[in-house]
This record gives C-alpha cells, structure tokens and sequence, in this order.
C-alpha cells in the first residue's frame, strides 16, 4: 500500500493530535473533516445563489418602489386632472401594485433571515473546519509517504477499508445469531434427549420388573413341568411294566404273539383276549365245580340204596 521511503528524503514529524488517538478515530476525523469540507462548499455555493436572488429582489423592489412611486405621481396627477373621478380600474391597478410590493418586501425580509442563518451555519461549519484542518495537515504529510496521489483518493481507500470492515462486522454479527440460535436449538434438541431418555429409563425399569416376575413365573413352570415329567416317566414305567405283564399272561394263558396274531404292543386286543380266556376258563370252573356237587351227591345216596 505505501511506497519506500528513499535514504535521502526527510521523515515527517509526528503530529501532536496522533499521540492520544487511535488509528480509527483519526480515519474518522478525516472522513469527518472532508464531509464537513464539501458542506462549507455547498453552503458557499448556496449562499452565493441566495445572495444574487437578494440583490435581483433589491433591484426589482426598487424597481416596483419606483413604479409605485411613479404610480402614486400619476394617480395624484389623475387626481388633479379628473378633479376626484377616479376610475375602479385604476384603483384596483394601483392595489394590485401595492400588494405586489409589500409581498416583495416579506420575501425579502426571508430572505435576509435565511442568509443571516446561512451566514451563520457557515461561521459554524468554519469553526469545525479549523477544527479539524490539523487533521488535514498531518493528511497531506501521510500522503507524501504512500503512492496516492491526493488526499481524496487516500480518504477514499482509508473508507473503502472502513466498509470492508463494516462488512465484516455485520457478516460476524450475522454468523453469532446463527450460532447463538443453532445453541437454542441444540439445547432443545438435548432437552428432548433427555426427557426421552427419562422416558425409557422409566420403560426399562417396568419392562426389567416385568421380567423378573415373568422369571419367576418361569420357575415355578419348570418345577411343574419337571413333577409332570416325573409323574409320566414314572407312569411310562409303571406302562411299561403293565405292558409286559400283559404280554407275559397272554403268551401263558392264549398263545404266542407276532405273525398272523395280535401285534405285540397291542395292549388293549391282548387283554380283551385274556378277559376272554379269563370268562371261558371261569366258566368252565363253574361247569366242572357243579359236576363234583353232583357226582358227590350221587356218592351219597349210593350206600343209602344199598342198606
């Protein structure tokens, strides 16, 4: 930005305002100071364009002073001539001329009070160009220093870096709320995490009682599946040995079993046949019983015939 200094040429001397003031604040009072400058030229300018309007309405209210002056002559010497035979016309003519002067004389009246206050707006803005003319000074010996040419184009880039700044700053300020509402949104989103996490700590805890309740529910089954097992293992012996008692008596009382017979683990057809054979031989008994009554009924009427 700043062009090298060459061996020979002299430093410039600090200036006295730029020891107890900060580079922004100095930029300020530059940026200021021209603002304040251009103002001086406009208010110049202005007062100027008022001053020759103040001198046009001076030469045109002596113009209508003469006019009016001329008007009364004429209308005294129409007077005199017409002997007090003054026509309508004339008289609205010369009211006419009279309001015209007296409107001119208020806007001349405003017209120097505004210049009085442009006069003094100008004293005004004087005093804070001089105010900060030192500022101007040590301006232009910066200038020498750098490759700028005057002293508009160093304010200008010294604002230029200011709005670069100013930029800056907003688009920082911009990027904090962004944080700052990302923050509130993370700590919602962390408050709900918690609650759901109460929530399904609170789930667990009744799904863990639940649990232990269904486990014990699951003890008390196996035992009673374990006495059930028993009871049928217990009762598939007691079967088993019921079986092949059955089997023993069928073979020993009807036969052998297999082959065109009874199946041998049909338990139910082997004791209906063993029912059966029971029935025949306790028939059979029964018949054989009542023989013996007989024939020993028989023996004992034999030796009563014989006597």
């Amino acid at each position: 930005m700043f062009s090298k200094m060459s061996c020979d040429r002299p430093i410039c001397p600090k200036p006295t305002v730029g020891d107890s003031m900060s580079g922004r604040d100095f930029l300020s009072a530059q940026i200021e100071l021209r603002q304040k400058e251009r103002e001086v030229e406009q208010l110049r300018k202005r007062f100027q364009e008022k001053k020759q309007y103040l001198v046009y309405l001076r030469q045109r209210m002596e113009e209508l002073q003469k006019t009016t002056k001329e008007a009364r002559e004429q209308h005294f010497k129409l007077e005199m001539f017409f002997k007090d035979e003054e026509t309508e016309a004339d008289r609205e003519m010369a009211e006419k001329e009279m309001k015209e002067a007296l409107e001119k004389e208020a806007e001349i009246q405003r017209l120097k009070e505004e210049c009085v206050l442009l006069k003094k707006r100008k004293q005004e803005v004087q005093l804070q160009t001089l105010k900060y003319s030192h500022y101007k000074d040590f301006m232009e010996r910066v200038l020498k220093l750098t490759k700028f040419d005057d002293v508009d184009a160093l304010t200008g880039y010294f604002e230029s870096l200011l709005h670069i700044r100013d930029q800056l700053y907003e688009r920082e300020t911009h990027v904090q709320e962004q944080m700052e509402q990302q923050k509130k949104r993370l700590q919602i989103l962390k408050d709900q995490h918690n609650q759901l996490w109460l929530h399904k700590n609170n789930q667990l805890s009744q799904l863990q009682t639940e649990l232990e309740k269904a486990r014990s529910e699951v003890l008390i089954w196996e035992e009673q599946w374990n006495q059930i097992q028993e009871t049928a293992a217990k009762k598939t012996l007691d079967l088993g040995k019921i079986k092949m008692a059955t089997l023993n008596l069928y073979e020993t009382t009807v036969g052998e079993v297999g082959g065109e017979g009874v199946h041998i683990n049909d338990t139910e057809t082997q004791l209906e046949q063993i029912k059966v054979f029971i029935l025949d031989h306790t028939d059979i008994v029964k018949q054989y019983q009542t023989y013996l009554q007989r024939e020993a009924k028989e023996n004992k009427q034999k030796p009563t015939q014989n006597i």
